[in-house]
């Protein structure tokens, strides 16, 4: 089995192609780990201002498709459990 990522892209589309998919990855990673850091927060505190921040997130990582919406709604879901529940 060959690793095809070691082979460096031969046409130009291939090249620029390459180099979207670097920056794309650049920014998503950025996203990703603000997100994590606010879910961590989140789940540690229980505040009802770091829960909402983290929602926030999740749905802009949803929205600009670095999260799968099934998995931006399962994350809300946990995030809203962890607020206390409202008495009527």
């Amino acid at each position: 089995m060959f690793d095809y990522t070691a082979y460096m892209p031969v046409t130009k589309t291939a090249k620029r192609a390459l180099r979207s998919s670097k920056r794309k990855e650049a920014v998503n990673k950025v996203t990703i780990s603000q997100l994590e850091v606010a879910i961590r927060k989140a789940r540690k505190s229980k505040t009802s201002l770091l829960v909402k921040k983290a929602s926030s997130l999740v749905d802009r990582a949803a929205k600009k498709g670095v999260l799968h919406k099934n998995k931006a709604a399962r994350l809300k879901s946990q995030l809203a459990k962890l607020l206390p529940k409202k008495k009527k």
